[in-house]
């Protein structure tokens, strides 16, 4: 495993992260695949499993060195039926990590993310909250996920002001996803933002699994919920039929198809780490396997080829997971 810093901080994250929104259940076995593949930077989020997510994580690094971790966690989805239980105002960050650092048995998180932006809540009031929070030693730098770069100015400013170390971005970025080129990357270029990369296999489509007229037993498009619901759309023969040829892309350059998904996404020069989820350990130490690896222009070219008329590119495009994760 090879680590980077992530944005203008002194914060090292692993190149591959841990994250834990479908894959809480049963994932103590996953988690320690993941601190033996090296991996040090762990993800999460307090509505997740309605706090599953955090309890489960919570447990299986009880016997790691919590100074060898990098834990992430986040704020912003429903947590409960009260006016108060969502969003990013002062009252719902510190009560919602309050219940964060009790569900992961810890007294700080390292990146504290604002998982999207509150239209509802005046961004001073978010900044000013957080700047307390950093303070008292709650948390240590803090993140946003799915901002614009409007938003991102704007927070940048507020960040400044308010001595906040923002430091980290969590985009949608894949193969076929490339939106944040356009606009988010080189703010956050700009203002010493680093990028959390999420999403880089698009749902498990880019791992090659999923073929014209084929739904594997037991994968995310097979079972009912809203993972289901984020794959289904992506299920298009003409474009399975090209994440097929990346096949051949991906032997010849000694890799799984996964990896070469995750390769790509650690290309790009603001990436400092991509978030990857899984089903079992294997998957796990196959995920790990992606870093350090450097892709030379003749397999980025040929991605580029086989996938051109399927890139999203356009920055006015957006992507949400579903309000009730």
């Amino acid at each position: 495993m090879e680590y980077r810093r992530l944005g203008a901080s002194g914060l090292s994250v692993s190149e591959i992260s841990y994250g834990n929104w479908l894959t809480h259940s049963g994932s103590a076995d996953r988690v320690a695949a993941a601190l033996d593949a090296g991996i040090t930077t762990f993800h999460t989020a307090a509505a997740w499993g309605s706090g599953a997510a955090e309890e489960a994580l919570g447990t299986a690094l009880a016997g790691a060195r919590r100074d060898d971790l990098v834990l992430c966690t986040g704020v912003f989805w429903p947590e409960g039926s009260g006016p108060n239980d969502a969003g990013l105002s002062r009252k719902h960050l510190v009560t919602s990590l309050h219940g964060s650092l009790r569900r992961l048995g810890t007294d700080y998180v390292d990146v504290y993310q604002l998982l999207r932006f509150d239209y509802r809540t005046p961004l001073e009031e978010t900044f000013l909250a957080l700047s307390d929070l950093v303070r008292q030693g709650k948390i240590l730098y803090v993140g946003t996920a799915e901002w614009t770069a409007d938003q991102l100015l704007q927070a940048s400013t507020l960040a400044r002001r308010f001595d906040v170390p923002l430091i980290a971005n969590q985009p949608h970025y894949s193969m076929l996803w490339r939106v944040a080129e356009a606009q988010v990357m080189p703010v956050c270029a700009r203002e010493g933002i680093g990028q959390f990369a999420s999403v880089a296999l698009a749902q498990g489509i880019l791992t090659g699994k999923y073929r014209p007229g084929h739904v594997p037993p037991g994968s995310r498009a097979a079972v009912p919920g809203d993972a289901q619901k984020a794959v289904r759309p992506l299920l298009m023969p003409d474009l399975l039929e090209r994440v097929a040829l990346l096949r051949g892309v991906a032997d010849e350059a000694g890799l799984t198809m996964a990896q070469l998904a995750l390769a790509w996404t650690l290309q790009h020069y603001t990436v400092a780490s991509v978030v990857a989820g899984a089903s079992s350990p294997a998957q796990v130490t196959e995920n790990a396997k992606a870093s350090g690896v450097s892709l030379d222009l003749d397999v980025l070219t040929q991605v580029d080829q086989l996938l051109g008329s399927f890139v999203q590119t356009d920055p006015r495009l957006t992507w949400s997971p579903p309000a009730n994760v």
